[in-house]
């Protein structure tokens, strides 16, 4: 479903990719691991069109996208869920749902697709017009996941979404995120909680320094990896994992 190929990245001078190669297949829930500053959110940027790539190859449903506007993309089919939610404070839950749909809106699937959220995030029907700035931080994270399966996505990237949670709000979204992937949706994670991570993914990438340094299932990377290296420095490695 998305291919990334030799994927370079920048913000001015300072250089955050440095040739990325990862897939993601229809159906999979695939992590992407690593420290602060390794490249998963810039990553996701550059998917996503937020960023422009400097070089490389993004496919998706065998169609180049790199470069293509993020609204473009959006329309294709990704979705990006960004680190820190993003949530228009100052309108109503209904409002952020009512944006979140504005690529794909149909007037006769407009309030089945409300429902199916209501379904999946019951809360949000609850406050349903209160703006989003009066939402708890979990209650945010899931509206933000909300508006973004309201454009009916392919592929939805998540970015750090249990960041500042409570433990009890944490153990709630990556439940939400597991059943993302029962209900048929396919799932690009960004995660600094690894372990957790690691749990509910059928792949993981772990980046360092801008580069994949390993890839491989769940089982591969806890018995071949020392994650611990990867995130606070020493030998890496019980053993590559390939890439």
């Amino acid at each position: 479903m998305l291919s990334v190929k030799d994927l370079h990245a920048s913000y001015g001078s300072i250089k955050a990719l440095h040739g990325i190669d990862l897939e993601v297949n229809e159906g999979e829930l695939v992590a992407l691991l690593g420290t602060n500053g390794a490249g998963k959110s810039t990553t996701l940027k550059a998917i996503s069109g937020v960023l422009r790539p400097v070089v490389g190859s993004v496919r998706f449903a065998d169609e180049e996208i790199a470069n293509k506007k993020p609204e473009a993309i959006v329309k294709k089919g990704i979705s990006l869920v960004p680190e820190g939610r993003e949530i228009f404070t100052s309108l109503t839950v209904a409002e952020n749902l009512r944006l979140g749909a504005f690529s794909s809106y149909q007037r006769s699937r407009y309030q089945k697709d409300l429902e199916e959220m209501f379904a999946l995030f019951p809360i949000l029907e609850e406050r349903l017009n209160q703006p989003g700035g009066q939402l708890s931080g979990g209650e945010q994270q899931q509206l933000a996941i909300a508006r973004a399966l309201m454009s009916h996505p392919k592929l939805i990237m998540l970015d750090e979404p249990s960041l500042g949670l409570s433990p009890a709000l944490v153990d709630q979204i990556f439940e939400l995120v597991s059943a993302l992937r029962d209900r048929g949706s396919t799932v690009l994670l960004v995660e600094q909680n690894a372990e957790r991570a690691l749990k509910i993914a059928d792949r993981a990438y772990v980046l360092k320094n801008g580069r994949i340094k390993f890839s491989g299932s769940p089982q591969q990377l806890e018995s071949e990896l020392d994650l611990a290296s990867v995130y606070f420095g020493g030998e890496e490695g019980k053993g590559e994992v390939t890439v």
